[in-house]
């Protein structure tokens, strides 16, 4: 069992990355949910749990720099266009956040995942913390020690430790219809 004290004195970066290249739902990262671009209901999620000594948003794009740069206690970082193509994988965008803002811990929150407890977030450091790396079931919340993030072997090998978050609703987020799933889900029923 990890000790929570020396969690808390860890440096926790958070992130959330947000190309603007959707190929199967155009501009994705800031469609709404419950009224916000879902690249804005994450990031404050992720402020307001007040776990994260940094809260970096990864962007190649200007529009949804420009969407979060309302937000107080972020930091928007711009993605060189080497790490924004599509078969780019996520662990060298990971390493970018790392590089410029230093931290113990590392740990992305996916926002095609809106509806994640936080304490999602504290169960993926503590594993972290213990195994090096740990990825949340659904694929919402991966996270990564800076010793294990900056020697990771294969960018395209994943050998987190995964953990079962049935309170994560299960449907990422591609297309239109899976956005309006979760809305139907998590916002009952509508007169219109």
């Amino acid at each position: 069992m990890v000790n929570k004290a020396s969690v808390t004195l860890m440096k926790i970066v958070g992130s959330v990355i947000a190309r603007i290249g959707s190929k199967r739902l155009r501009y994705k990262n800031i469609l709404p949910y419950q009224g916000k671009p879902l690249v804005v209901h994450a990031l404050e999620k992720m402020v307001s749990s007040s776990i994260f000594d940094k809260v970096v948003l990864s962007t190649d794009d200007e529009l949804i720099a420009r969407t979060c740069s309302h937000l107080l206690g972020i930091h928007i970082l711009r993605r060189p266009a080497e790490l924004a193509t599509d078969d780019t994988p996520s662990i060298p965008v990971f390493q970018h956040i790392l590089k410029s803002f230093t931290g113990d811990i590392h740990l992305n929150y996916n926002c095609n995942f809106p509806e994640c407890p936080v304490d999602v977030f504290t169960k993926a450091i503590e594993l972290a913390t213990e195994h090096g790396e740990a990825l949340s079931v659904p694929y919402a919340v991966w996270t990564q020690t800076a010793q294990k993030l900056l020697n990771y072997p294969d960018p395209k090998i994943i050998n987190a430790k995964t953990f079962d978050a049935p309170d994560i609703h299960p449907v990422d987020i591609h297309t239109m219809e899976d956005l309006l799933s979760v809305h139907q889900d998590n916002q009952g029923s509508i007169i219109w």
